[in-house]
């Protein structure tokens, strides 16, 4: 049971695909997710080598006079629900309507998309809760342009508050480089949180595989199968990474500087590196359920042995008492004086011959 309690369930549902409705024309941008009620929050880092300011946006307004600088800005957004306020921005920085569906959509699969200004991204990143080992899946929206970087969040963005403090900071490269490294950035820390999940499940299939051996029981295949499911959901949401960080770092979009395609060829291999260590992991949970039934079936048949042998040390037994019960009168031993204890003598002694014999036989 201490397995079952590491392995909570996903949300099924952010593997979904779903659509606004049947008749909603392209480009309808309608919020498709959870139910939220909280205020959508706009909080603005603006930087360059030299120095860096930090603001939360009230309303949309509050940005235009930031953007008529050449410093580099993040503009996180943290709640896709307030569709007015994603439409807003997307007239501001001039962003299609099919992006800002994507955007109020986290259904989506990650993709990257090519316009004539700007890249829009789409990852899923998994966050796994140290404290009950839940994993949750949240949709993470970015759009690179020339000077900015939008980020856009289902929740508080907490994942990214290192990338935060190093830009406050000034630690790394990060204020020395264009807005593609950020984007980089982003996406680098997004990959790197599917290693804790593997690591997380790592760690799992090793405790289920020891008590696997040591007691089988049904716990343990329940928590093989959220094993293995786990695994199906980490592989649908890398393998399409993988797909989209190889198309960026293969990308002649102007906003991909040279520079910056050695970062994107790294986070490339690492999702190489997590899709051949899910396969592993795959095989791993494979070979445990096999190893479930074997130690299963194995348990069964010595449970059959004992009984089977108990079965054939009571057949001489019965076959003697059957015998002596007949209801015949002129039973020839029905009057020895010493019948009865030479009954019980005669049974103990088939029984330890038997008992001798199967030992002999390395039957038992």
């Amino acid at each position: 049971m201490k397995n079952k309690k590491h392995l909570k369930k996903l949300d099924v549902q952010k593997f979904v695909p779903r659509i606004s409705g049947k008749d909603t024309p392209p480009g309808t941008v309608a919020y498709i997710g959870k139910p939220r009620t909280e205020k959508t929050k706009i909080e603005l880092i603006e930087y360059n080598e030299a120095e860096v300011t930090e603001h939360v946006i009230e309303h949309i307004g509050q940005l235009k006079p930031f953007l008529s600088n050449d410093k580099l800005k993040w503009i996180r957004v943290t709640g896709v629900h307030d569709v007015d306020l994603i439409s807003g921005l997307g007239e501001l920085f001039q962003i299609n309507q099919l992006e800002l569906e994507d955007v109020t959509n986290t259904s989506q699969r990650p993709r990257m998309e090519e316009r004539p200004g700007y890249i829009f991204l789409v990852f899923k990143a998994l966050l796994l809760n140290p404290v009950d080992k839940e994993v949750s899946i949240e949709q993470v929206s970015i759009i690179l342009g020339e000077n900015y970087v939008l980020s856009f969040h289902e929740t508080e963005p907490e994942l990214f508050d290192t990338l935060r403090q190093r830009i406050l900071k000034g630690k790394g490269r990060v204020r020395k480089m264009r807005s593609d490294y950020l984007a980089f950035a982003l996406s680098d820390i997004i990959i790197d949180q599917y290693f804790l999940i593997l690591e997380d499940i790592g760690d799992n299939i090793e405790e289920i595989e020891n008590e696997l051996i040591l007691n089988p029981g049904g716990a343990n295949q329940e928590s093989i199968y959220r094993l293995k499911r786990r695994l199906v959901y980490v592989g649908r949401t890398v393998w399409p990474v993988r797909e989209l960080i190889n198309e960026v770092e293969r990308s002649d979009h102007p906003l991909i500087h040279e520079e910056s395609r050695i970062y994107f060829r790294n986070i490339y291999d690492h999702t190489v590196q997590i899709i051949e260590t899910l396969d592993s992991l795959r095989d791993l949970t494979s070979s445990m359920m096999d190893l479930y039934l074997s130690s299963v079936s194995l348990k069964l048949n010595e449970i059959m042995k004992v009984l089977t042998i108990f079965s054939a040390l009571f057949i001489p037994l019965t076959f003697f008492a059957g015998v002596y019960g007949m209801n015949f009168k002129f039973l020839p031993e029905l009057e020895w004086q010493w019948g009865y204890p030479i009954f019980w003598i005669f049974c103990v002694v088939v029984t330890v011959f038997m008992l001798f014999y199967f030992k002999r036989r390395k039957w038992m």
